[in-house]
């Protein structure tokens, strides 16, 4: 069972050759990868700087929307407290009636 092995000069030459052909080999493809990994990240920010851009347009858009939500808002409570001033009792009989039906809706359910 025992094999004896034997290293020859020759063998180590021709291992060395080839390990010095394969480091040639990861060199060149990795020289010539460089500059196509540096497309695809720049691609990349690219998209992502582009998304930010329309995420950041859209929150502008929401804020400007929520203003307006908010100042129609206002006007409606303004409206409504001018028409209870000036209608008292026929206020009072809307909220009567919106509370009866309102009422009956939810205990049929």
């Amino acid at each position: 069972m025992s094999e004896k092995f034997t290293i020859h000069a020759a063998d180590l030459s021709s291992a060395n050759s080839a390990a010095v052909g394969v480091s040639n080999t990861t060199s060149t493809v990795a020289d010539a990868a460089g500059p196509t990994v540096d497309r695809m990240a720049s691609g990349a920010h690219r998209v992502v700087d582009q998304m930010a851009d329309v995420a950041a347009q859209a929150a502008d858009a929401l804020d400007v929307k929520s203003e307006q939500l908010k100042d129609l808002q206002a006007q409606w409570l303004e409206k409504s407290r001018v028409y209870v001033r000036d209608n008292p009792m026929k206020s009072l009989g809307i909220a009567v009636v919106g509370g009866f039906l309102l009422s009956r809706l939810l205990s049929s359910r």
